[in-house]
């Protein structure tokens, strides 16, 4: 019994807050992040937190190489503090699909007030890009592209907190009775 709880796993889930668009929709364009900095998106949050942040990124070109990209937290504009940066995250050659970027320890943040996030290429392939579009209608912030609002853009993303459950205390109680039960019964 006991080896079946610590191989148990546990699924986290995820709560978002802003989105410029989800799954169904990934966008009209791209731009590329190297060459385009300081690139971003301002938003608006509503929860009190931030643990992750989710983009689209493409690799258009086939060279063998991946990159590693992070995103740093800022405030008061696209080149403003960094509140913090998220894990790097290593993406293979010609990679295309939405990754979450996770920040080491929950960012607290102030609902209604106005954040940006800036998407940076670490290292490895100049050709990564990051998805944008005009049409999502997002109307908590707009896309930066070479440190230039970008009135009527958004970039694909989605943000918000992500908690794993842990098991009761009452819980963790009886499965340690029971192992200790199941314990002293095979010793006897």
């Amino acid at each position: 019994m006991l080896g079946l709880v610590c191989a148990a796993c546990a699924q986290g889930t995820f709560s978002f807050d802003q989105q410029s668009s989800t799954e169904s929709t990934l966008g009209e364009g791209a731009v590329a992040i190297q060459t385009n900095q300081p690139l971003g998106q301002s938003f608006t949050p509503t929860f009190d937190s931030l643990n992750f942040i989710r983009l689209y990124l493409l690799d258009g070109v086939a060279n063998g190489s991946g990159a590693t990209v992070l995103i740093n937290l800022r405030t008061n504009s696209i080149t403003g503090p960094i509140l913090s940066s998220t894990d790097p995250v290593a993406l293979p050659d010609h990679f295309a699909g939405a990754t979450n970027f996770f920040f080491p320890v929950s960012v607290p943040l102030s609902p209604g007030v106005l954040y940006y996030f800036q998407p940076v290429l670490q290292s490895g392939d100049s050709s990564f890009t990051v998805n944008f579009h005009n049409g999502f209608g997002y109307t908590g912030g707009n896309a930066f592209f070479q440190g230039t609002l970008r009135q009527f853009d958004d970039l694909w993303f989605r943000e918000g907190t992500y908690n794993v459950p842990e098991p009761s205390s009452v819980g963790l109680v009886l499965i340690g009775f029971g192992a200790l039960f199941y314990r002293r019964k095979r010793i006897a």
